[in-house]
């Protein structure tokens, strides 16, 4: 019988989990033809998520944890569970209901034909503020036009991987870890389900403004050397354009006698050339720190405590 994981990265989601669990009960009851894992990694939540956890798996034996020793991000807890499920697929879920459980089983289904990522794509965003939209909007746009791989707009980590993509994305042990570009970088054959995503049911989100921010960046400096790029093209334009402004001015000095009425020219050009000196300064040191954090090898993640099962296939992992 083959064995389904649900991997649920956890932050502060003590009001989510109670109405979460009855929804995997309704799949898992559904679809008996499967051994079931569910996969809870607590991410340093603040509140009584892990308690919580807990109770759910002293009832319920199907239900693993892993409790990490403090909040290393989703991307690391992601990782986490994919160290340790132990299922021939799995599903990543968000604690919240935002992604609908009800789109499982057809998840499994094309599993069954052969797919090896089926990746859910919304058709709408749920509750969101027209401004946060059109930031992700933008975001995509510029990672799809500027990597070097097809990245899938509108998508999230609602998906269902099969094993040989969990073994894949063990080995990408990068520390700045952007996973939905990951997802993309892997490759393996792909499936898409269209939904409309809802609202969560309980909680509020843990995604700021600046904390998607700081992702988008993540995302655009792990995948493409574009700004770099970016940066040297913008730096021979504007010299270029430097040198026939000065040589339109030494022609207008000498020829017609027309002094230079230099101090708000001279201010305005100090400022525009000292901003993107920083604009490029700014933009190597994003890279250059992320080559700092990759050279420090620190682990991705620590775990506090864990119960988890055995892998049935050891010789197939990929962890180092």
């Amino acid at each position: 019988m083959k064995r389904v994981s649900i991997l649920i990265p956890c932050y502060n989601e003590e009001e989510s989990l109670p109405l979460l669990y009855p929804e995997l009960l309704k799949i898992i009851e559904q679809n008996k033809n499967y051994e079931w894992e569910i996969l809870f990694v607590n991410d340093g939540s603040k509140d009584s998520t892990i308690e919580i956890i807990k109770d759910l798996s002293n009832r319920d034996d199907r239900i693993c944890y892993i409790d990490l020793s403090r909040n290393f991000g989703k991307e690391n807890a992601m990782l986490a569970g994919f160290d340790y499920v132990s299922g021939d697929c799995v599903i990543i879920l968000d604690a919240d209901l935002q992604d609908p459980p009800s789109l499982i089983p057809d998840m499994l289904s094309y599993w069954e034909e052969g797919y090896e990522d089926v990746y859910a794509k919304r058709k709408n965003r749920g509750k969101e503020s027209w401004l946060r939209k059109q930031f992700s909007l933008a975001f995509y746009r510029i990672l799809k036009h500027s990597s070097s791989i097809e990245m899938l707009p509108n998508t999230g980590d609602f998906r269902l991987l099969d094993r040989c993509c969990i073994d894949a994305l063990k080995q990408l042990r990068e520390t700045d870890r952007y996973t939905k570009g990951l997802f993309c970088w892997i490759g393996f054959k792909k499936k898409e389900i269209e939904f409309n995503r809802g609202d969560r049911v309980a909680g509020k989100s843990k995604w700021n403004f600046f904390k998607l921010l700081r992702l988008a960046i993540e995302g655009i400096t792990s995948f493409t050397t574009t700004p770099l790029r970016f940066s040297t093209i913008l730096g021979a334009i504007i010299a270029f354009g430097a040198f026939i402004l000065m040589m339109y001015y030494l022609i207008k000095t000498f020829i017609y006698g027309d002094p230079i009425q230099g101090f708000p020219t001279l201010i305005t050009s100090i400022l525009f050339l000292g901003g993107i000196q920083l604009l490029s300064i700014g933009i190597l040191g994003e890279y250059l720190a992320r080559v700092f954090n990759e050279s420090k090898k620190r682990p991705i993640y620590l775990i506090r405590e864990k119960r988890t099962k055995e892998f049935k296939n050891p010789q197939n992992s990929t962890i180092k």
